[in-house]
């Protein structure tokens, strides 16, 4: 996963004190957490910072901003930032725009160890890949 280490680094910095931060990689790249709620983000795409459906049309309006678009869909309460307009006290703004809404948010239960965030599927029921590999297996 390509993000850039650099803006990573700030943002850990910008982050602290701020909470327990978990970092976990999703979206293409680095994403930091709290209480199990994503804050912000560092991809090849930028900084994403979450800021919640009723400040985004307020937060597109700053310079360097984009809606984030996963496929034909635009997340609704995440954007981008552009790197190139984060100096310290920008960083430190987005950090306490994402920390005031994510903060707002009830905690995620901690996953059970050695579970993953897959659907649970009923009794019987598999996914293709699990079909596929009991097809070729049977052969």
């Amino acid at each position: 996963m390509a993000f850039d280490q650099e803006l990573a680094a700030r943002l850990r910095g910008a982050l602290t004190g701020t909470g327990t931060i978990r970092e976990v990689r999703m979206f293409g790249g680095l994403c930091f957490m709290l209480n199990g709620n994503m804050v912000a983000g560092t991809s090849k795409r930028g900084l994403l910072v979450r800021v919640g459906k009723e400040a985004q049309p307020a937060a597109l309006e700053r310079p360097g901003t984009r809606p984030m678009v996963m496929g034909s869909r635009t997340a609704e309460g995440y954007i981008f930032v552009d790197p190139a307009t984060l100096d310290d006290k920008a960083l430190k703004n987005w950090m306490g725009l994402a920390l005031a809404f994510v903060r707002t948010l009830p905690p995620k239960p901690a996953a059970k160890a050695g579970r993953t965030a897959a659907k649970k599927r009923p009794a019987g029921k598999t996914g293709k890949t699990a079909a596929r590999k009991t097809a070729k297996a049977a052969r």
